[in-house]
């Protein structure tokens, strides 16, 4: 066992839910979760979500893989139960470098790593900047930069500038948060009608949970600040360029009903990624894992077995 694995195993501990851990990496505390297997040897897997989610987002597609890799889904600082960054650094390549440093304290490395939305621009940064990390990259609807955005994604770039999520929110005020989650529903999901009663039982249990959190909004203010300035970076460090330097295989998937990363951003991504393929779901929105785990693990096996 290397240092850095034994430092893992040293400084996880349960906490929150059952099958959670509270693993230190420099300057963050993130609960990790589990996903189940079907057997031992399996390679090793991370699940990065995106903007105002959680490790629970990949639950779904973590089940459908549980034959095919031994999956871990990290709650990023702030997010989930994972305490807020001991800086208040939440920006694309503070994300990126949390990951990383995740990534080495537990030894598990090269993995197969997932991101959606905020975690597809973080798993892309992490790819580019540390390919002896990354076996192949699946990224569901990443949060590469898009000029102009769709009018949809507009509100979550507004939450950027001073003052407007404070506007949002004594809008919403005197919703309760099964009208809330069932916005989120509505943005998120193609079909938000098909969602399960269980499962937005659980979105809106975690919803209220999550709103009672002192530093709630302030996260989501910075992360929504760091995405404008990934968006706006230039040079080398540019999502855009960075893309063109993963040598992983990746595979992209992108559903027509998204209303926060266009469509017409595949066609871009598959020219930007030097080995990728490229999956589209009609029916789906921006959670394709989440809507549609059945489709998303198919390809993600046809990928694996393709190496």
């Amino acid at each position: 066992m290397t240092e850095c694995a034994r430092a893992f195993e040293e400084s996880a501990r349960i906490t929150g839910p059952a099958g959670r851990r509270t693993v230190e990496v420099p300057g963050a505390r993130l609960s990790v979760a589990d996903s189940p297997v079907d057997r031992e040897g399996l390679p090793p897997a991370l699940y990065v979500h995106g903007l105002g989610g959680s490790a629970q987002n990949w639950d779904r597609l973590a089940a459908e893989l549980a034959g095919t890799v031994a999956g871990e889904a990290v709650d990023l600082p702030g997010y989930g139960w994972s305490a807020p960054p001991d800086d208040g650094d939440l920006s694309v390549g503070a994300l990126a470098r949390t990951v990383v440093s995740y990534l080495e304290v537990s030894g598990r490395g090269p993995v197969h790593l997932f991101g959606n939305s905020l975690g597809g621009a973080v798993a892309t940064r992490v790819a580019a900047l540390r390919p002896d990390l990354v076996r192949t990259l699946t990224l569901v609807s990443p949060a590469l930069p898009e000029v102009p955005p769709q009018l949809s994604a507009f509100p979550t770039g507004l939450m950027a500038v001073p003052g407007v999520l404070r506007i949002f929110e004594r809008m919403a005020l005197g919703l309760a948060p099964e009208q809330r989650t069932e916005q989120l529903l509505r943005l998120c999901y193609g079909n938000p009608a098909a969602v399960p009663a269980a499962q937005r039982d659980l979105a809106t249990e975690e919803y209220r949970r999550r709103m009672a959190l002192p530093y709630a909004s302030d996260v989501l203010v910075r992360t929504a600040r760091g995405i404008v300035r990934a968006y706006a970076e230039r040079g080398p460090e540019a999502l855009w360029r960075q893309a063109e330097r993963v040598t992983a295989p990746v595979l992209l998937v992108y559903g027509l009903r998204d209303r926060l990363v266009a469509y017409r951003m595949a066609r871009r991504a598959a020219e930007a990624f030097r080995d990728s393929r490229l999956l589209v779901i009609p029916e789906s929105g921006h959670v394709a894992m989440m809507e549609h785990p059945e489709q998303v693990a198919r390809a993600v096996r046809e990928l694996l077995a393709a190496e």
